[in-house]
């Protein structure tokens, strides 16, 4: 027996693994990012937003692309830090 189990300890956090959204939910978070993430880009060239979790990167990955080939050119995703990513037009990448 262990202290956690004499105190029913038990780890607290999101469980890893597929989003926790709706097929439905996911869709309407896609579009959104797509309005509000688009409309930044355009007025500046480039964006950034938080994504904590890989589920959260790999939604902006998708946006970014979904954005690329509405507009007809590239937009790059890159991770700003562990909590940020950063969108942007030709141009506007981050710089090394």
């Amino acid at each position: 027996m262990t202290t956690h189990d004499l105190y029913n300890v038990r780890p607290v956090g999101p469980a890893p693994g597929p989003s926790p959204l709706t097929p439905d939910e996911e869709r309407r978070a896609r579009a959104t990012l797509f309005t509000e993430l688009g409309d930044a880009i355009a007025d500046r060239g480039w964006t950034r937003f938080p994504a904590y979790t890989p589920e959260e990167r790999r939604r902006l990955v998708d946006v970014g692309r979904m954005l690329g080939e509405h507009w007809g050119i590239p937009v790059t995703v890159e991770a700003e830090d562990e909590c940020a990513m950063r969108l942007s037009l030709p141009g506007h990448a981050l710089t090394s």
